[in-house]
């Protein structure tokens, strides 16, 4: 199975908490991820997933010279930001889609994927 990359872009550079959220309206975002989370696991779809702290708390780090570079912030500057991420496994891209679909739906947000890189043979 090809294992793919659902990402989940955040809509502007604004940085958004969860406390930004109306409490009832998280909830029930919450409860539909969850759902979403339990439908991938059963079906042995899920590898991991995780939400991402703001682009403000990275650190890049450059140590490609002679001496280690720590920058505090991201590397870049941009409108949008990723917020978090699934990784899955799906026999096919129509399949991969699907899960995406679904994600879509219960983060009401774009969802974007990509299939992983595969080891050159």
């Amino acid at each position: 199975m090809t294992q793919y990359f659902l990402s989940l872009p955040h809509d502007s550079a604004e940085e958004i908490s969860m406390e930004d959220i109306d409490p009832a309206e998280l909830e029930a975002l919450m409860a539909d991820v969850e759902a979403f989370n339990t439908e991938l696991q059963s079906t042995g779809s899920f590898v991991f997933a995780g939400g991402l702290q703001p682009p403000s708390t990275a650190t890049t780090v450059d140590a490609s010279g002679d001496t280690p570079e720590f920058t505090p912030g991201p590397f870049v500057k941009a409108s949008e930001y990723l917020g978090g991420f699934w990784v899955i496994e799906a026999d096919n891209d129509d399949d991969a889609i699907e899960w995406t679909r679904k994600a879509s739906r219960a983060l009401r947000s774009r969802v974007e994927v990509r299939a992983l890189q595969e080891a050159p043979a």
